[in-house]
């Protein structure tokens, strides 16, 4: 085994960050790289999560896709560009999760209140079933009270981001938060 497989492997405590409204601003049906507005120190935030030995994943619903806006490729491909900005800075996401699904949709296949859906926990608690993630120190940032909902559960705790510098929010969540 590598030292990155067995670095994957050591349980230890994540980050459950929403994507629109936390990592970048949310205007709207964020599909395509041009319309990213990263949130003030994202990456800052995301690389001190990292130094602290923090998993870091991103999970977001994504009507988007149920509603013709964009298509799941599309989504790929915006979430690979995104990952590779924030390494470019030093930030690693570790994975990401999002749901397509809304049942007020317009395309065929998507239309259903997926259990991925938050308030749902279900990408929290798939991304915990495919990591080794140690719930004592493990939280959710979200900017709706949706992913907050979504945190309580998945048994974690949940902050609701108002926005502004998130390095600053994060470093404030880790210290009420970090296993002692």
């Amino acid at each position: 085994m590598s030292g990155l497989d067995s670095a994957r492997r050591k349980p230890r405590p994540a980050a459950f960050l929403d994507r629109d409204g936390v990592i970048n601003h949310d205007d709207g049906f964020m599909g395509t790289q041009d319309r990213i507005r990263w949130m003030p120190n994202a990456a800052r935030a995301i690389r001190r999560l990292n130094q602290a030995g923090y998993f870091v994943f991103l999970f977001t619903n994504q009507s988007g896709v149920a509603r013709g806006h964009f298509t799941e490729d599309d989504l790929r491909v915006l979430h690979e560009w995104m990952r590779a900005e924030l390494a470019v800075q030093g930030a690693v996401v570790d994975d990401i999760r999002y749901c397509p699904h809304h049942p007020d949709g317009s395309v065929a296949g998507y239309l259903e209140d997926h259990h991925w859906r938050k308030p749902s926990p279900g990408m929290i608690l798939d991304l915990m079933a495919h990591w080794p993630v140690q719930r004592e120190g493990s939280f959710v940032i979200g900017d709706r009270p949706t992913d907050v909902e979504a945190a309580q559960a998945a048994g974690l705790p949940g902050f609701l981001f108002a926005g502004g510098d998130l390095d600053a929010f994060v470093a404030a969540v880790m210290a009420q938060t970090s296993v002692r």
